[in-house]
């Protein structure tokens, strides 16, 4: 399987390997463990994940700092990818966060579910 170049082709890919819920039950552990509130429900869609998550990624950003800066350190996405974000609005660098973070978290689930 060739690697996902954005975030909309990595959740489809997770959901071939019949991995989504897996996932969203990981997103929603790590969300839990970095005190935000927010959740993903088990049956919403790619795309609803997908927006649903930017949204919060702004929010988190916005408002809530610190609270962001947590999540990223809770779900472990690498500082060095982190660093080497180049976007030209607010807009594209959460659509690079959001990739980070669902590609991190597939990585957790994939380990999981080969152990």
């Amino acid at each position: 399987m060739l690697p996902a170049k954005n975030s909309i082709e990595l959740l489809h890919q997770i959901n071939s390997e019949k991995l989504f819920i897996k996932l969203i039950e990981q997103l929603n552990k790590d969300l839990q463990l970095a005190n935000i509130t927010e959740s993903f429900n088990l049956t919403v869609s790619i795309l609803e994940l997908k927006k649903g998550l930017s949204e919060l990624l702004l929010k988190l950003i916005s408002h809530k700092y610190d609270d962001y800066l947590n999540l990223l350190y809770r779900i472990d996405v690498p500082e060095k990818e982190l660093a080497t974000i180049k976007a030209a609005s607010l807009d594209d660098s959460i659509e690079i966060i959001c990739f980070l973070i669902l590609k991190r978290e597939f990585q957790k689930v994939w380990f999981k579910n080969r152990i």
